[in-house]
């Protein structure tokens, strides 16, 4: 039977793979920037359900990065400030990957500082 770090370290791992997907195709304009932006918060959301699951708090299967941070917050897991606002990475979930009508703007630089922030921070408390 896995275990609640099991599980976190399973995540986390995940998350690493994300972040290396963005460094590789980050760069490559030809690359759209829902494809980027989908890889950036698979990572950030990787890397919070790895300090819940390690805390062993129970989370949805969602991926809104907003849900996820209260819940961080309300289970009294502090993210770090370099976190502010990383929310905005949740339309390319779902809505931004698939199409939507107005297409947002990804900042690729501001993406995998967030990404590589989330899991350096989930690293420290999980490894």
């Amino acid at each position: 039977m896995a275990t609640n770090g099991d599980l976190a370290r399973v995540l986390l791992r995940k998350a690493g793979g994300d972040e290396a997907v963005i460094r590789k195709i980050g760069p490559d304009t030809d690359i759209a920037d829902e494809i980027v932006g989908f890889h950036a918060q698979q990572a950030v959301e990787k890397a919070m359900k790895a300090v819940l699951a390690f805390k062993g708090i129970k989370f949805p299967f969602v991926h809104d990065l907003e849900i996820l941070r209260d819940l961080c917050d309300v289970s009294g897991i502090k993210l770090p400030s370099t976190l502010n606002s990383v929310e905005d990475l949740t339309p390319f979930a779902a809505a931004e990957r698939y199409g939507s009508e107005t297409p947002q703007a990804l900042d690729r630089d501001q993406a995998l500082k967030w990404a590589a922030a989330t899991i350096a921070w989930a690293r420290g408390i999980v490894e």
